[in-house]
């Protein structure tokens, strides 16, 4: 059983940067293409798939990010403490959503913005 808990959202302005965490334990790395990824849900939106990590190999991975966060956004792996990153530079007002990680394939979270475990939501809000 897998679980996932996400923190680290909050109140910035455009320009500003967060770090969101997920905490993960159980079996989430295990196959080629099994990782942890971040998904965002704006009011009045769908879900939208932000950034995956997922496993290559024996201690390798790869990443993938959506569109729109290529370039502010680092998603990144802590190997001794199971939690994963997603590092969020030059925020605009359009970052503005819930934030959520997920545990599942990655090819399924990139194309589907589908996970098969969730992790609790956070807020993060930028102000212009």
């Amino acid at each position: 059983q897998v679980q996932l808990v996400g923190s680290g959202g909050g109140l910035v302005q455009a320009g500003d940067s967060l770090r969101l965490s997920c905490a993960a334990s159980g079996r989430t790395f295990s196959s080629y293409g099994d990782g942890i990824g971040w998904f965002r849900q704006a009011p009045g939106k769908e879900r939208e798939f932000v950034a995956a990590i997922a496993s290559s190999g024996v201690s390798s991975y790869y990443v993938d990010y959506a569109d729109s966060v290529k370039g502010r956004f680092t998603i990144s792996k802590h190997n001794a403490k199971n939690t994963v990153y997603l590092q969020m530079s030059s925020l605009k007002p359009e970052d503005t959503a819930v934030y959520y990680c997920a545990a599942g394939r990655i090819a399924t979270m990139r194309e589907a913005s589908r996970g098969d475990y969730w992790g609790q939501g956070t807020q993060v809000t930028v102000s212009s």
